[in-house]
């Protein structure tokens, strides 16, 4: 008797050593496959920069009325489209919403030079309400960032340069002090023929902040220590329509 209950005993404590093992084995697979699927499930952070360059064509001018102006604009999209000139952009600037900044893309750049200069340009311009001569300018983009950012305020910046890799390096060092200013960099490049005319777009939060950091001496010593030429001419302007 004593030995049938000691068997007994023996058999229910293999079954429940046998339970726990197989309940740690399942638990630690059900681990491992938690822990996949979280990897697999992580989404990678999208690169929004690119440096592959862009031809682009800008032009600036006075409208007398903007409404009207846009109408004829978006009438002589063919017009553009034969000359391999694709819109881009359209501003309009910050003290006076009746001047208008217009970036196209360029497909070929001496076809644009000499769109630029064509009476069929000019009467259309004319037609749409432009007032007196528009200013262009011809431009290799070198960097861009398409990334989403909560404001449509931007400033366009063009000055001269000594050396433009000069230039360059320094400017992108001092890419958290502009942060910090609440500036963000949206394009930057030059010139098609001069890399020392340089063009720099930013995205603007706070124009305050961003005046006062313009004005600061911490930008006016960094700028001369780029090799940067006279002051910048800026162009602060609201991004209005994008195509």
């Amino acid at each position: 008797m004593n030995q049938l209950r000691f068997t007994c005993l023996l058999v229910y404590a293999i079954a429940a050593l046998f339970l726990t093992s197989c309940g740690e084995g399942r638990k630690k697979a059900d681990t491992t496959t938690d822990i996949d699927s979280n990897t697999a499930n992580v989404t990678p952070v999208a690169n929004t920069t690119t440096t592959v360059p862009l031809s682009m064509m800008l032009a600036t001018h006075k409208v007398a009325n903007f409404a009207k102006w846009k109408i004829s604009y978006d009438e002589h999209d063919s017009l553009r489209l034969v000359n391999q000139i694709h819109s881009y952009i359209i501003g309009r600037a910050l003290n006076d919403s009746n001047i208008v900044l217009v970036g196209v893309k360029v497909d070929d750049m001496a076809k644009a030079k000499t769109f630029a200069n064509e009476p069929s340009l000019k009467k259309a311009m004319q037609k749409g309400g432009v007032l007196g001569a528009p200013s262009f300018s011809f431009v290799t983009v070198t960097f861009r960032d398409t990334g989403a950012v909560d404001t449509d305020i931007r400033s366009r910046a063009t000055f001269q340069v000594k050396d433009w890799d000069t230039w360059k390096k320094s400017f992108e060092e001092g890419n958290q002090q502009r942060l910090e200013n609440g500036i963000s960099v949206r394009a930057y490049g030059h010139d098609v023929d001069d890399n020392h005319k340089v063009v720099v777009v930013t995205a603007i939060k706070d124009t305050a902040k961003a005046n006062a950091y313009w004005k600061s001496d911490l930008l006016k010593n960094r700028m001369a220590a780029a090799g940067v030429i006279g002051e910048p001419e800026r162009f602060v302007y609201r991004l209005t329509h994008r195509y």
